[in-house]
């Protein structure tokens, strides 16, 4: 029973053996080496591929250059009709849109009136057409008026004119008419005489023209030109006249690296008194050549005066000026050398000085040489400035002195021969920011005259300064300095003699303010000689104290 309990065990086992074998794939392949009578199978075994760090070596180092076997891929195309965008770039911000800006509406009208101590009296009134530049015509008007404690010191000036400008397609023009109305009294005395000066009235009136025509500059014109045309007519209630017309032009033209150029003038001067009667006629040239590159700027010239008239003088001076870039924008070297005739006319003597006597000698200075040498620049935006040494010889310079009959008059008297006057002058411009601006000069003078003992009533030393400055969008000041130094006056005592009288220096500060109640309204007050100095620029003839005035002005 044993036995054939195993029998069928062995059987059995030998069954689920092969039914195993057969879930098996099977190479039927057989090895060579094999004999076919032996039972053999191989089994591979599939699962993941896991390398290890040995399989590294099998890697080629260099690659195969002997396969050259040609791929050739079969590509098939088909255009698009649209722009293709890059959306990974950064798209271009397109700017919203603004709306239409409104003009802003600009007055051109203006009015102001005000008043203050010594009867003090001002207004002003200006119209304009437009704010179009192509073609602008105005008129103004103004009145000042003061009355000081002295017995008849008192000033009256009245100011009127109308201007018009065009500018075309190839030119612009330009003119204007004016009247100038000047009333005072001889007020001054000498406090030592017994006798009573002549305080008698005498008014200043003037009337002057002026038209200008050029045409508008351009690198492919031929040649640029300017004609200009000035007159006048001056009167007094002395009887005193003075007609003068003056036709001037220019012309240039550009030459690759330089320029050519021509200044000319023709003036005709008639000047008549009581007992004079003088034409005084003086024709001018200027011919030149400039050479200018970027760091340099040459001009040479000459100057050709031709007198005519009751004087007749022909003179040929040099017009030579040079300037070079030191630190190009911030630091240039000039020098100049030239000379000219100094016409003397009445209206300009009146207005330096308008206390004349009648029957004024008229003799024109001859400037023969004027040389000035200097340093001139900017420090960036807001600093600029000019450093200068000058030289003059003067023929027959014009000084004034008191009348001996009429000590309140001046005469007017030239220093017989060569005069020169050696002087440094200095200037500086600040520009702080947009709200705030200063600027002087100031002026040193060395007088070495032929005939005359001192330069009568010039000084020696004279300051000028000017400043301004915006607090606010509604206030604004402003300030101006003048200082001079003393001067010598000379006085006729007995026929032959004279004595010498000297003027203190004196320095006169004013200081203004204006507020902007609104954009139309506003308010205003000015201070003169703040200091209260009573001084003289000419003798007898103290200037008033402190003067206060104000006002409103407004603009439409």
């Amino acid at each position: 029973m044993y036995s054939s309990t195993l029998k069928y065990s062995l059987i059995v086992s030998l069954i689920s053996l092969s039914m195993l074998t057969q879930a098996q794939d099977k190479k039927t392949e057989t090895p060579a080496n094999i004999e076919a009578s032996t039972l053999t199978e191989e089994i591979e075994v599939v699962r993941p591929y896991k390398p290890v760090l040995a399989d590294a070596v099998k890697i080629r180092r260099n690659p195969d250059m002997d396969n050259q076997k040609p791929f050739k891929p079969v590509l098939n195309y088909s255009i698009i009709d649209k722009k293709l965008e890059l959306n990974s770039n950064i798209k271009e911000l397109q700017a919203q849109k603004m709306e239409d800006e409104r003009a802003s509406i600009l007055s051109h009208n203006f009015v102001k009136l005000g008043a203050g101590n010594f009867n003090t009296a001002q207004g002003e009134f200006y119209v304009n057409s437009g704010s179009d530049e192509a073609l602008q015509t105005g008129a103004y008007f103004k009145h000042l008026s003061q009355q000081g404690n002295l017995h008849h010191q008192q000033f009256s000036n009245q100011e009127m004119g109308i201007f018009g400008r065009t500018i075309g397609n190839s030119y612009a023009a330009s003119g204007n008419l004016k009247y100038d109305r000047n009333s005072f009294f001889y007020y001054g005395f000498d406090p030592t005489s017994a006798v009573a000066p002549d305080m008698s009235k005498q008014r200043n009136n003037i009337i002057s023209a002026e038209a200008e025509i050029m045409n508008k500059y351009s690198e492919s014109a031929v040649i640029n030109y300017t004609t200009n045309i000035k007159a006048y007519q001056f009167s007094t209630l002395s009887d005193a006249k003075e007609s003068s017309v003056v036709l001037s032009g220019a012309l240039n033209r550009d030459l690759n690296t330089f320029n050519l150029g021509l200044n000319a003038s023709v003036d005709f001067t008639s000047t008549k008194d009581v007992s004079i009667d003088i034409k005084n006629n003086i024709l001018r040239a200027n011919p030149y050549l400039s050479f200018k590159g970027d760091l340099y700027n040459l001009k040479l010239g000459a100057n050709i005066v031709q007198e005519l008239g009751t004087n007749s003088r022909l003179n040929i001076f040099p017009s030579v000026s040079a300037e070079f870039a030191v630190l190009p924008g911030y630091a240039n070297v000039f020098a100049k050398v030239n000379g000219d005739v100094l016409k003397t006319s009445i209206r300009e003597i009146a207005f330096e000085n308008p206390f004349l006597n009648e029957n004024i000698g008229i003799k024109n200075s001859l400037e023969k040489i004027n040389v000035e040498a200097g340093l001139n620049g900017n420090v960036g935006a807001t600093f600029g400035y000019k450093i200068m040494a000058f030289y003059k010889n003067i023929e027959n310079m014009l000084l004034f002195m008191n009348n001996p009959a009429k000590i309140n008059r001046f005469d007017v008297i030239y220093d017989q021969g060569k005069s020169s006057i050696l002087g440094l002058e200095g200037e500086v411009n600040i520009k702080a920011s947009d709200v705030f601006e200063i600027g002087g000069k100031a002026q040193i003078f060395n007088y070495d005259l032929a005939t005359e003992s001192q330069a009568w009533f010039k000084p020696n030393f004279r300051l000028i300064s000017n400043a301004k400055a915006q607090v606010n969008q509604k206030l604004y000041l402003n300030a101006e300095l003048l200082f001079q130094g003393e001067t010598k006056a000379k006085v006729n005592s007995t026929p032959g003699e004279f004595k010498a009288s000297t003027l203190k220096s004196f320095m006169d500060l004013s200081a203004g303010a204006e507020y902007k109640v609104n954009k139309k309204i506003g308010v205003y007050l000015r201070a003169n000689n703040l200091m209260g100095q009573s001084y003289q620029r000419y003798l007898f003839y103290p200037k008033m104290g402190l003067t206060l005035f104000g006002g409103l002005n407004y603009s439409f």
